[in-house]
């Protein structure tokens, strides 16, 4: 293996991945892709892997999401089948109050064209029978869906080795430097050189950041899941809760724990999860659950994604955010036209780093 690269991504999450794939594809060569474990070991690997879109705010925010969703049947075309699904994605509510929120977020949603139907308790019921009586309502969006995480980041990588990226697993970052207009990456396995640096660390942003000066405001958060025994057709949809697999389990997961790192299952939340999902849904009360799992999600402050160009120091990038999935297929198109054309097609300023200096 060769120390010296035209690029080097550090980080071999989703996000990690669509950016090598993309850029690969653009014929950049000279890709070096440095992951500490192995890729879907983390955050990646841990996620109902949903592709959402409809009640992401502020309303430009949904707009990015909504961008990212469309290109995904046009990503399959390139790199395979993602099992991606546009399932349609509801988001059940209970109270008459939560009906004027709703109204109000269709209202602000459709001025950047996301469309949202808010339904009646009848109509709720009839998309999906087996919601609770007691809902009162929800908001649903046709643009909404699910794909399969391990296939897409499988894919990504396969589409990336082919076009040349080279990948170094098992091989932590232990130092960063920039020395003579070159970043130097020191790891586990050696150092390597590269004009461009990007990092997509996720939840180990803020550490990989400090070797360099600078402060990526990434904080984990963790998410328990609980899945399901394979059960018959039950949900038709995405919901802002769970959904069922095309084997029939049933992904459920409601908490955002302040945990640090632990991606312990803990009694209170896999008890209280299960309690949610059977208010939602009544059949589920008599399923069995067969696994219970934690995700570190990689949280921004402010809760919105990190990226772009980190100023001050030339060819520094960053890419991290909370919904990777959903995002990736754009973050990585709009990342290799800011690398390889000093622009993007999309304006991605409210998304730069610099908003919290």
């Amino acid at each position: 293996m060769r120390s010296e690269y035209e690029t080097i991504i550090v980080g071999g999450g989703v996000i990690g991945n669509s950016i090598a794939c993309h850029l690969a594809e653009k014929r950049q060569e000279g890709i070096l892709l440095i992951e500490q474990k192995y890729p879907l070991t983390g955050t990646s690997g841990s996620t109902q892997a949903w592709v959402w879109v409809h009640t992401k705010t502020p309303s430009y925010y949904g707009e990015f999401s909504m961008y990212s969703s469309e290109l995904y049947p046009y990503l399959e075309r390139r790199i395979g089948d993602v099992e991606f699904h546009r399932t349609g994605g509801l988001a059940p509510f209970f109270t008459e109050a939560e009906r004027e929120r709703a109204k109000r977020l269709a209202e602000s949603q459709a001025e950047v064209g996301i469309e949202i139907q808010v339904l009646t308790r009848d109509e709720v019921l009839a998309m999906e029978p087996a919601l609770s009586p007691e809902v009162a309502g929800a908001t649903f969006s046709r643009i909404d869906g699910n794909v399969n995480p391990l296939r897409l980041v499988e894919m990504y990588m396969r589409t990336a080795k082919k076009h040349g990226v080279e990948y170094l697993f098992y091989n932590r970052v232990t130092d960063l430097e920039k020395h003579r207009g070159q970043f130097v990456v020191h790891s586990e396995k050696g150092s390597f050189t590269a004009k461009n640096l990007i990092l997509c660390a996720g939840v180990w942003s803020r550490e990989v950041g400090k070797m360099l000066g600078i402060n990526i405001p990434i904080d984990p958060v963790r998410g328990q899941i609980l899945i399901t025994e394979p059960l018959a057709p039950l949900i038709n949809h995405t919901i802002s809760s769970m959904r069922q697999t095309l084997n029939g389990e049933v992904l459920i997961g409601y908490s955002h724990e302040r945990a640090g790192f632990d991606r312990s299952s803990t009694l209170d939340i896999i008890q209280n999860t299960a309690s949610l999902a059977a208010h939602v849904v009544p059949a589920l009360a008599k399923a069995h659950v067969v696994r219970c799992f934690s995700g570190i999600r990689a949280m921004p402050e402010d809760e919105l994604p990190i990226l772009g160009k980190v100023p001050g120091v030339e060819h520094l990038y960053v890419a991290a955010m909370h919904s990777g999935i959903t995002l990736s297929p754009l973050v990585g198109t709009l990342m290799t036209e800011l690398i390889t054309e000093g622009d993007t097609s999309i304006p991605i300023d409210r998304y730069s780093i610099t908003r919290f200096a």
